[in-house]
């Protein structure tokens, strides 16, 4: 664990979170949301997670959590289709900040969030200051480097489902509804990891 003299902070005592997520979209898997806090000097090149390459986004994951403080939550395909996706990316952020707050010892002075909303008022759990900032994966380091986290956990996590599910191309597509998996999902029907809840896959169950 980063000590907290090496860890950046804003204002008068407080320390600032970044917060993003990873797989909002696919048709399966699990939704990941990372959370970070910055180590000083923060790591050169943070930028969104998509805007990078794999070697470059591998490269930065290990730096950051070499250096920062880091921690992830996953919500997987069960409460996807319970919650729906929206209300389950709220619990994953809510999970991975109170686990990095564990870390921490203490409470950050704000939650900087990708996005428009936060999980404040939308989650029960959640007690933090929040500031939601549309794009804020590329203009706000901190949620870039949560954002690079929570890809870099959920693609690891795609491509260990793949092994046991090889005809769906996850470790290519991460879950996403690409041709590929789309016409692997008609030929082969749905896993136990994809989620019931997205057109898709509800369409072709109820087609079975």
């Amino acid at each position: 664990m980063v000590l907290l003299t090496q860890i950046a902070a804003d204002g008068v005592n407080g320390i600032i979170v970044g917060v993003d997520e990873a797989g909002r979209g696919p048709l399966a898997g699990p939704v990941v949301a990372g959370a970070v806090v910055l180590c000083k000097p923060r790591p050169a090149g943070l930028d969104d997670s998509k805007k990078l390459t794999r070697e470059r986004r591998a490269q930065l994951e290990a730096t950051i959590k070499r250096r920062c403080t880091w921690a992830v939550g996953v919500v997987d395909v069960d409460e996807i289709d319970r919650l729906n996706i929206f209300g389950a990316t709220m619990l994953a952020m809510t999970l991975a900040v109170s686990s990095l707050c564990e870390q921490l010892g203490c409470d950050p002075l704000e939650v900087r969030v990708d996005g428009n909303l936060t999980p404040a008022g939308r989650r029960p759990e959640w007690r933090w200051k929040a500031r939601a900032i549309v794009g804020g994966d590329a203009v706000e380091p901190c949620i870039s480097a949560a954002s690079i986290i929570a890809k870099e956990h959920r693609d690891r996590l795609m491509r260990e489902l793949a092994l046991a599910h090889p005809h769906y191309g996850w470790e290519r597509n991460a879950g996403y509804g690409t041709p590929e998996h789309l016409a692997a999902l008609r030929e082969h029907g749905p896993t136990p990891w994809h989620r019931r809840s997205f057109a898709p896959v509800a369409q072709l169950e109820m087609a079975l």
